[in-house]
């Protein structure tokens, strides 16, 4: 007979229940608000539950233009006419950085590969002579480096260049700490694709990733070295995404359908590279976002917005390209801003989800997963590839021939042909010293 005066009381208590929680959930918003935790508590708040792995930053190379590599004459800590120094990386919540060892492509066929080891020095000198530094070389260590407060540093070769077509050279790479190459900067090399037009090298045509760059990736992926694919033609970020066992990462390019620069992703490739498992780093410079000299912080989150919603949070991180670049969006200045970008993503209703797998989460990911595929491959002897010697065409490499006893007069130096085959330049050379003589006299 009470049965039914019992479920309506039951009844009642659940709604009084879901009203009473309701009730709760205002009033703690109402006590954030009236406390002042404001959207910038919760970017803060975020960011350092999730700190920031950031894809690519040029330090190395304005420490090279700047002060010639000599550590003695700065202070990391604060550093004038640059963007970044570790004040500005602490107060972006940056906890691990990729630096660029970077070299100019016109030093393609000449002194790359010295030049390349001068900037990895300059970086791991850096990265264990500051205490708020640490050189890590694996996910692990990465993480690790979080524990322990302090900013992890990674080392990329920025451009396939600096390894001089040599697969040994790569390895030695490897072995001094570096984890990440991009395969071209602004010029092709003999085995891979630009997607600039800057120099008019190793044109080739539809061969725009060649059997020795499948050799590079290959080794790459044995190695556990991420394949970066920023800098390279379409036409080679699709052979490799097509070729490669592991995951690749475009370290610091945008959206191509937001601003249609060559140096940005057009959505065909976006979702080759979902297939691939990859990520797109966003990069922060002005011209690849806006497309002009100008940009705000709004431009930036449109390439976050429209990447996305073609193949989602999962596959996006951030590599901001400090020191690599002349302008960056109003707002975005230098390494300390990173949280207003954040702040501008939370407003357009990401999720604190999708924020934490683009700050560093995703990066991991990836990381683990090429260091896995490395592990699967270690039964693999190293890949003894070598490129052709016309596909090079580097007059400054040394073919291990006999001298040829014929080319041996034409190999003497100028003045030992000026005396062998014209004497008289000597006969001169004699009469115009005597002369200066009794002049003297």
């Amino acid at each position: 007979m009470n049965m039914p005066c019992r479920k309506t009381v039951t009844r009642a208590s659940s709604s009084f229940r879901m009203q009473s929680l309701g009730h709760l959930l205002v009033l703690s918003s109402l006590g954030r608000f009236i406390s002042g935790y404001s959207d910038r508590d919760r970017v803060h708040d975020l960011m350092s539950r999730y700190p920031l792995i950031d894809g690519h930053n040029d330090l190395a190379l304005q420490l090279r233009i700047l002060h010639n590599n000599n550590l003695s004459q700065v202070d990391l800590h604060n550093v004038s006419k640059v963007a970044t120094d570790i004040t500005r990386l602490q107060a972006g919540h940056v906890q691990a950085q990729m630096f660029a060892a970077y070299v100019m492509c016109g030093a393609q066929e000449k002194d790359a590969v010295r030049l390349t080891l001068e900037q990895i020095d300059v970086v791991r000198r850096m990265c264990t002579e500051y205490q708020d530094f640490e050189l890590v070389t694996s996910a692990q260590e990465l993480k690790n480096s979080e524990m322990r407060h302090k900013i992890a540093c990674l080392i990329s070769i920025e451009g396939g260049h600096s390894i001089d077509s040599s697969l040994p050279a790569l390895r030695m790479f490897y072995h001094l700490g570096v984890r990440s190459m991009a395969l071209t900067h602004t010029c092709n090399t003999p085995w891979a694709e630009s997607s600039s037009k800057l120099y008019s090298v190793y044109q080739r045509q539809n061969n725009s990733l060649t059997h020795f760059g499948k050799a590079v990736v290959r080794e790459m992926n044995r190695l556990g070295m991420i394949v970066d694919l920023s800098h390279t033609s379409w036409d080679t970020a699709l052979a490799v995404l097509n070729h490669s066992r592991a995951p690749v990462i475009f370290s610091h390019s945008s959206s191509y359908s937001i601003c249609n620069h060559s140096r940005n992703v057009p959505d065909r490739l976006l979702h080759e590279l979902k297939k691939n498992q990859g990520l797109i780093m966003v990069n922060l410079h002005s011209k690849f976002i806006s497309c002009r000299d100008k940009a705000n912080i709004s431009h930036v989150a449109d390439h976050f917005d429209h990447i996305k919603k073609v193949i989602g949070a999962e596959s996006i991180g951030i590599g901001g390209d400090f020191e690599g670049a002349v302008s960056f969006p109003h707002g975005l200045e230098d390494v300390s801003k990173y949280p207003a970008l954040i702040q501008e993503l939370l407003r357009r209703n990401w999720t604190e989800n999708e924020l934490a797998d683009v700050l560093r989460r995703n990066f991991l990911r990836v990381f683990k997963e090429v260091e896995q595929v490395r592990n699967q491959l270690r039964l693999l002897r190293p890949i003894e590839v070598q490129i052709p010697v016309e596909e090079v065409q580097n007059p400054c490499r040394l073919v291990l021939t006999p001298p040829d006893p014929r080319k041996r007069l034409s190999d003497k130096s100028p003045i030992s042909r000026a005396q062998h085959g014209r004497p008289d330049l000597l006969i001169l050379a004699i009469v115009l010293l005597l002369s200066s003589l009794f002049m003297i006299e």
